[in-house]
């Protein structure tokens, strides 16, 4: 495997010599070609140097970005399938979900009550600082209204378990990283509509309920599902009784809903709200019924949980690349000054939030993990709201840009801070 890592890192130095000769002579096929052969070459061949082996996952969120730049046709259509459509949209953002919830525990929770003041200063920073910076920042640059929604929209949403890599990399407080993590989640589809609503309300219309509906179906009931597989691991006989009674009844519904009884609904003049709340609950019974199967999946295949993290990562490559591919043009006006934005916008994070928990008496290694947890946001999150409001290439296009480098810093700043752990440093 080693030799063939070698191999490509070979050719991907051929390539980029390619690259330079086809720029030089202006040759736009042979760029294309070069362009992505070189990107996906070292990304593959990067494994086997050890001190860049930690980054081949950003190095496949910018090979993404490449290939929808060179070749953004390729990735808006298959045939007569739209890649941007929002309901494939919201079934692989499911998939990332479900696959982050895997490596959550309901025991994650218990943390609360020794972590509390950590946890409020967290949440507190978490849902200030970034949604003003990412505000700010529309003030700052003359960005079109949909981009300067979207850069506000991944400033709102909460942070993911990306956070809490880095925190365990940093060796800094990890019970609390995940805490805070937990709650964000919890708390995201209340306190991301109403931020959006106060700062973005101007730029495009923004619906409370509809947003909130939206994530919800997007992050609480892949992640519920995640947790009940979680749940049934020690259930308790009457435990397990329990959640198969709730098995039975949502495959009663789910089964009757395409059998009229979702047509019965739509035809007694409920509200729209009612309606929203019906699409919910059935999601809601939907995730009872994965969790419980994707638990006896698990139990015949114990490796099964260590292969969801890996198809997460393949949905936000996924939508890194289509939602590069259908911005592509805005890209080529505005990249520059995106990318300038996403290292501000982290940069304050990781600054303000290191230094306010320091402020609110926190010690260093807990104002490191809220440092994490403030700088890094839940792209896939907001990629998901995009893609289900169709604006996947405008309001989505912030998230394809903040997400690479908030991988990069984040690394860097973790290795940076195990080098210098408290330890050490006492």
């Amino acid at each position: 495997m080693k030799s063939i890592q070698q191999f490509l890192l070979g050719i991907s130095a051929i390539s980029i010599l390619v690259l330079l000769y086809a720029l030089v002579q202006e040759n736009p096929l042979l760029s294309k070609v070069s362009a992505v052969v070189s990107a996906l070459s070292f990304t593959i061949g990067m494994a086997c140097i050890p001190s860049l082996k930690n980054y081949q996952y950003t190095a496949w969120i910018i090979t993404a970005v490449v290939a929808g730049m060179v070749y953004p046709a390729a990735f808006t259509h298959w045939g007569t399938i739209d890649l941007r459509n929002k309901w494939l949209i919201l079934i692989i953002i499911q998939f990332v979900m479900f696959g982050m919830g895997i490596q959550m525990s309901i025991h994650d929770f218990s943390g609360l009550a020794s972590t509390g003041k950590g946890v409020a200063i967290g949440l507190l920073c978490h849902f200030s600082i970034m949604p003003f910076m990412g505000w700010l920042l529309t003030k700052i640059f003359d960005f079109e209204p949909e981009i300067a929604a979207g850069i506000i929209l991944i400033g709102s949403c909460s942070s993911g378990l990306a956070s809490n890599v880095m925190v365990y990399l940093a060796k800094a407080n990890l019970v609390l990283s995940v805490v805070v993590t937990a709650m964000a989640t919890l708390v995201a589809p209340f306190l991301t509509p109403l931020i959006m609503k106060l700062l973005a309300g101007t730029l495009i219309e923004i619906h409370f309920i509809n947003m909130m509906m939206e994530i919800i179906k997007i992050v609480i009931v892949p992640i519920s599902a995640a947790l009940l597989h979680d749940y049934l691991k020690m259930a308790s006989p009457q435990g397990k009784k329990n959640v198969n009674l709730l098995l039975f009844i949502s495959l009663i519904w789910l089964f009757a809903l395409p059998f009229g009884l979702w047509h019965w609904f739509e035809s007694s003049s409920l509200s729209s709200e009612v309606l929203q709340s019906l699409e919910v609950l059935s999601f809601l019974l939907a995730a009872i019924v994965v969790g419980v199967l994707y638990h006896q999946g698990a139990t015949l295949f114990p490796k099964l949980d260590k292969i969801m993290p890996y198809i997460s990562m393949f949905g936000i490559i996924y939508f890194t690349t289509v939602t590069t591919a259908a911005g592509r043009e805005n890209l080529m006006k505005v990249g520059f000054l995106l990318f300038i934005s996403s290292v501000i916008h982290n940069a304050s994070g990781y600054f303000f939030g290191y230094w306010l928990s320091r402020l609110f008496g926190l010690d260093k290694n807990s104002s490191r993990t809220i440092a994490f947890e403030v700088g890094l946001q839940n792209g896939g999150m907001a990629s998901g709201l995009a893609g289900g409001m169709g604006k996947l290439g405008t309001v989505g296009l912030p998230a394809a840009v903040f997400s690479p480098w908030m991988n990069i810093s984040g690394s860097i700043l973790a290795n940076y801070w195990r080098k210098k752990s408290v330890e050490n440093e006492e």
